[in-house]
């Protein structure tokens, strides 16, 4: 499959949502909803060196279809996702190539209300009115493509989602992109408030070619030493099994973004507790060599 402007097409599209969105309901509108809400919930970080941020989608644009049913059963599938001990359950509310919603958002964070772990709007955002829509449906954090925005439309997104308490998932494809993080974040937090601001920043790197929509072997592992210590490091796509996670967590990284592998299981819940093991083991054994 290619697409070679798949991220642009994406933009396009999520541009017409959010100025769709704005003309249903306004800002103000939306603003004075968020005002009554409790504080969004914080990701929810171990003590034990590795992290699963697990994913509800129902279609992949490299996968197809993964759950057809998952519609009626999506509570019961992010509850199962927490109960193993994800940090947090990212949502697709993508439509058009991912069958999302921000319905479905709602839907989770709804379910997951009693529960500690926080929901996090994965989309292909575009205007700071998108995070709002997300801290309107409950979530507790936000994904941003770095490669996607110019830098001053990263930034008024970025501190929309400080501003109302989410947390941020940066994502990157390579180095450019992980020097366009660090400039966007050392102004606004610092380097060294970053390690102990409840993770309220992290940044991830997706090993999906964007032309082909394919993994790419060995990337994660190969900007795994460019990522800077201080913040969490996300290994994004191409997590399967158990070994994966032990290798990436043994290459650095601090949390793993597992989609497509959950959802078209039939037991997600017990792969996201296999995978928190061989992370978790690779890291003790990491900081006894």
């Amino acid at each position: 499959m290619s697409e070679p402007d798949f991220l642009a097409t994406m933009a396009a599209r999520s541009r017409e949502r959010a100025d769709a969105a704005r003309a249903r309901r306004p800002q103000s509108e939306l603003l004075a909803s968020i005002r009554d809400l409790d504080p969004a919930k914080r990701l929810h970080r171990s003590s034990e060196g590795f992290d699963l941020i697990a994913e509800m989608k129902l279609r992949s644009p490299a996968v197809g279809q993964l759950r057809r049913g998952d519609r009626d059963n999506l509570e019961q599938r992010v509850m199962s996702y927490a109960e193993a001990g994800a940090a947090a359950v990212s949502v697709l509310t993508e439509p058009s190539r991912f069958d999302g919603a921000l319905e479905h958002l709602e839907k989770a964070a709804l379910a997951l209300r009693s529960h500690v772990v926080p929901t996090m709007r994965k989309d292909f955002l575009v205007d700071s009115y998108q995070v709002l829509e997300a801290r309107a449906a409950g979530a507790g954090g936000v994904l941003l493509i770095l490669r996607m925005l110019p830098r001053d439309v990263l930034a008024s997104l970025f501190d929309t989602a400080l501003e109302h308490g989410l947390f941020i998932l940066l994502e990157a494809f390579d180095e450019y992109d992980i020097d366009t993080a660090v400039r966007l974040i050392e102004p606004r937090i610092g380097l060294k408030s970053t390690a102990t601001s409840g993770s309220l920043v992290l940044l991830g790197v997706n090993c999906r070619d964007l032309v082909s929509l394919q993994v790419v072997p060995g990337h994660l592992e190969a900007l795994a030493p460019k990522l800077p210590h201080w913040l969490p490091r996300v290994a994004e796509s191409g997590l399967t099994t158990a070994d994966d996670a032990r290798r990436l967590a043994a290459a650095g990284y601090d949390l793993a973004l597992v989609g497509s592998a959950l959802m078209s299981g039939d037991h997600p819940r017990d792969l996201a507790a296999e995978m928190l093991a061989a992370g978790r083991s690779a890291k003790r054994s990491a900081a006894c060599s």
